[in-house]
């Protein structure tokens, strides 16, 4: 009788040996990190007036990379709201975040929920594709663990801040701050960092360009976490909800400070003619001559003259 109730008291260890054994085979053939360790993203070609003010950028990706202690705390804090509040205190699997979507699932019926953390959204966006399969997922949580090991939370969450996509083909929220609002980072309001907080999950149906509607519930939503989550106080979060957003950027085209469209094709023909393709992902910085202030009258100058 003692082996049957051995077999027994093993059954419901089985899985988890199962799985276990399955991380031994699978970890040493998960990629190395050092894409994240030397991290070299395509940087697009950006033009600037003599004073700094950016006139033209030009490459596939729009991209502006920043360090994590020069992102803003309450912008830090939006993004932890809405993507993975327990970041600092998980190791890359949130296992009381997976209870929690899993129950919320059950009773509403559906998937309504995900259980991804910053981490697994790296190794995600970084080595893997979005293919919904068990696989894939199995990989998304060891790569995780794997990228936890080897580098610091700031490290990980400062990746994210600048990797993820958001829409406009703005990758990294200094760059999708420029694209829908022509700010930096510091001069984002609360109201605009829940706006831009709220995109990774969907960049196509939160577009506050083209879906101002659901960005604006998806907004609310963050600003209402972050309250929650003790992030800002009652008064900051009345303010916010009642503050106006005012996007920069139709859906065809980015809107600059000056308006120097000529200049920056110029600067665009040169650079691509001395380095090819090569000019729109290296993030070459090109600095002229022109000065916003005589641009922007001498447009104005010229528009006039042509209306009348």
């Amino acid at each position: 009788w003692f082996y049957p109730a051995l077999v027994v008291l093993a059954l419901p260890l089985l899985p988890i040996l199962l799985l276990v054994f399955a991380a031994i085979l699978t970890y040493p053939t998960l990629p190395t990190l050092e894409t994240l360790t030397d991290y070299r993203p395509k940087m697009p070609l950006r033009v600037f007036s003599a004073e700094g003010t950016l006139i033209g950028e030009f490459g596939e990706e729009r991209r502006e990379l920043v360090r994590i202690e020069n992102v803003p705390e309450l912008m830090k804090k939006a993004i932890l709201a809405a993507e993975d509040d327990r970041f600092y205190e998980h190791g890359g699997v949130d296992y009381i975040g997976v209870l929690r979507a899993a129950y919320s699932n059950f009773t509403s019926g559906g998937v309504k929920q995900g259980a991804s953390t910053i981490t697994m959204q790296v190794a995600r966006n970084f080595f893997l594709s979005k293919e919904k399969t068990l696989t894939r997922k199995f990989n998304e949580m060891l790569l995780s663990f794997k990228i936890e090991h080897n580098l610091t939370k700031d490290e990980i969450l400062q990746l994210y801040i600048n990797h993820i996509y958001l829409g406009q083909r703005s990758y990294g929220f200094a760059s999708a701050a420029q694209v829908y609002y022509a700010k930096t980072l510091n001069q984002l309001s609360l109201a605009e960092m829940a706006m831009l907080a709220g995109l990774p999950k969907a960049p196509a149906a939160f577009n506050p360009v083209v879906n101002p509607e659901r960005a604006k519930v998806r907004q609310m939503y963050i600003l209402r976490r972050m309250h929650d989550l003790r992030y800002i106080a009652k008064e900051e979060l009345d303010l916010a909800q009642n503050t106006p957003i005012e996007i920069k950027q139709t859906s065809h085209h980015q809107t600059f400070a000056v308006n120097a469209n000529y200049v920056a094709e110029m600067v665009r023909q040169e650079m691509y003619e001395r380095f090819q393709e090569e000019a729109y992902t290296q993030g070459y910085s090109v600095h002229t001559t022109i000065r916003a202030q005589d641009q922007s009258v001498a447009y104005a100058s010229l528009r006039k003259g042509v209306m009348e």
